[in-house]
């Protein structure tokens, strides 16, 4: 089986099984990939920030980064602060020292207060563990890479989750909900799934 998502009268491309991180693979600049990333990621002691705007795909980045980190040899351990979430899990910063390389992947690190940051990064430095964040500004970490969200990348995506159904959202209403939004890519994609479904019910 080659895993792929066979659509159906009561599918949406836009859909969140669809479309949520890992679900679709990231679309890199020219030149950029996940293996040039998680070498310069190496090269910087496992130390690297990811530094993006709302809705520009950087959890969709460490979901693609994450397996060519393990496969690099390092294990990973993610920790997601999103929805309010402003703690680190409990006990976190009490385990002890894996027993096997281990970056720690923190997406939403600029939820977490500055007392709670320098703790982070005291542990991680102790215990010898890589520490990979995404946050909105930078925070003192190497840059790894900036996402950005333009009209031509939102369109090759819309492109690629439509490319086996038969109803189809234009490019040009991709372009119009690109502008409404503000480039917000999560929300073009929410937008698109409420036009696809109101669409796909006319025929």
């Amino acid at each position: 089986m080659s895993g792929q998502i066979e659509p159906s009268d009561t599918d949406n491309p836009f859909s969140t099984r669809r479309v949520r991180p890992g679900a679709v693979p990231f679309l890199f600049d020219g030149g950029q990939s996940a293996a040039r990333l998680v070498e310069r990621l190496k090269e910087n002691g496992w130390r690297g920030q990811i530094v993006g705007p709302h809705g520009a795909g950087k959890s969709a980045l460490l979901a693609t980064l994450i397996p060519v980190i393990e496969l690099a040899g390092r294990r990973t351990l993610l920790v997601e602060l999103h929805n309010g979430r402003r703690r680190l899990p409990a006990g976190l910063l009490r385990t002890d020292t894996p027993a096997e390389p281990t970056v720690l992947v923190v997406d939403g690190y600029e939820q977490l207060g500055r007392l709670s940051r320098f703790r982070l990064r005291r542990f991680c430095r102790r215990r010898g563990l890589g520490l990979l964040v995404t946050s909105h500004r930078p925070v003192g970490l190497p840059d790894l890479y900036r996402p950005t969200t333009d009209l031509e990348r939102v369109e090759r995506l819309v492109e690629h989750l439509q490319r086996d159904y038969p109803v189809q959202v234009t490019p040009e209403e991709v372009a119009e909900r690109f502008a409404e939004e503000g480039g917000n890519l999560r929300e073009v994609l929410f937008d698109l799934y409420d036009l696809y479904e109101a669409r796909r019910r006319c025929q």
